[in-house]
């Protein structure tokens, strides 16, 4: 009976850290590209602490986080991070706002930049047992891109989707570890 309680409780507390956060692919179906409108792209979307933005661009371009002085200059030279292998995932892990430019100055200069305000999400840090829980959609994880400026050569997928992760999920991995390993579970 002890174990069962256990087991529950374990199911429960898992359950409660499992996150859900919005994966965005920049641009949509036309990536990260000189073609695409960033600035109309980002209009109506809220981005918050915990969702991840997919960069998929040809070997053209790359992108790089800058600080705001960068951003409106298309300075480069001094990047927080710069990316070039075509599909290029970044967690929003932190609020405030947040800026990339592709590397090609000339790119960047002609538009195809983005910032991104990102804000604390309200509903992650809901206490458990809340009683607004919400069923979420079945999580879908976007393919790696074979990006090569023709959008409609390949299927990606749009900015709506959700996936299970973080920190949560490596806590449940460690915790049916742990309970395997006390026998809780019989592999």
């Amino acid at each position: 009976m002890a174990k069962l309680i256990l087991l529950s409780l374990l199911a429960i507390f898992c359950f409660a850290l499992t996150s859900h956060a919005t994966t965005y692919v920049v641009g949509d179906t036309s990536g990260w590209d000189i073609s695409t409108d960033i600035d109309s792209w980002a209009t109506n979307k809220t981005f918050n602490v915990g969702d991840v933005l997919l960069f998929q661009y040809s070997s053209s371009h790359s992108v790089s986080e800058v600080n705001k002085e960068s951003f409106e200059t298309c300075n480069t030279t001094n990047s927080l991070t710069t990316f070039s292998n075509g599909n290029t995932t970044v967690t929003l892990s932190n609020a405030g706002k947040r800026y990339f430019v592709c590397g090609n100055k000339l790119h960047c200069l002609g538009g195809m930049k983005l910032q991104v305000n990102v804000l604390e999400d309200d509903k992650k840090s809901a206490t458990v047992g809340a009683s607004e829980a919400q069923p979420q959609p079945q999580a879908t994880i976007p393919k790696p891109s074979s990006k090569t400026n023709n959008p409609s050569s390949t299927a990606t997928p749009s900015s709506d989707g959700f996936i299970n992760g973080g920190i949560g999920s490596l806590i449940i991995a460690f915790l049916f570890m742990v309970s395997t390993m006390f026998g809780l579970f019989q592999i």
